[in-house]
C-alpha cells in the first residue's frame, strides 16, 4: 500500500491596509471608501461630508487586479 504524500500549499499574507480600504459587494463589484474623512472638516459643507459615507466602485482593471493580489481572501460582506 502506497501512501499519498500531501503537498503543502502556501498561504498568502493579506495586505491589511488594502483589506480595510476595499470590499466586495454581493454582485462581486470591488468598492472603495473615500479619503479625507478624518480631520479638518469643520469648514466643509454638510452635503460634502454626507457624500464621504458612500462607497465608490473601482473602475480600473489594473487596480482591481492589484487589490486582488494584495488581498486574495477578500470576502463579500
Amino acid at each position: 500500500m502506497s501512501r499519498k504524500v500531501k503537498v503543502k500549499k502556501y498561504k498568502l499574507k493579506t495586505h491589511k491596509a488594502t483589506a480595510k480600504r476595499f470590499r466586495l459587494t454581493g454582485s462581486g463589484k470591488l468598492v472603495r471608501t473615500k479619503g479625507g474623512k478624518s480631520h479638518l472638516r469643520r469648514r466643509t459643507a454638510k452635503r460634502t461630508k454626507a457624500l464621504f459615507a458612500e462607497m465608490i466602485p473601482v473602475k480600473g482593471k489594473g487596480i482591481q487586479k492589484r487589490v486582488k493580489r494584495l488581498a486574495p481572501y477578500i470576502s463579500k460582506k
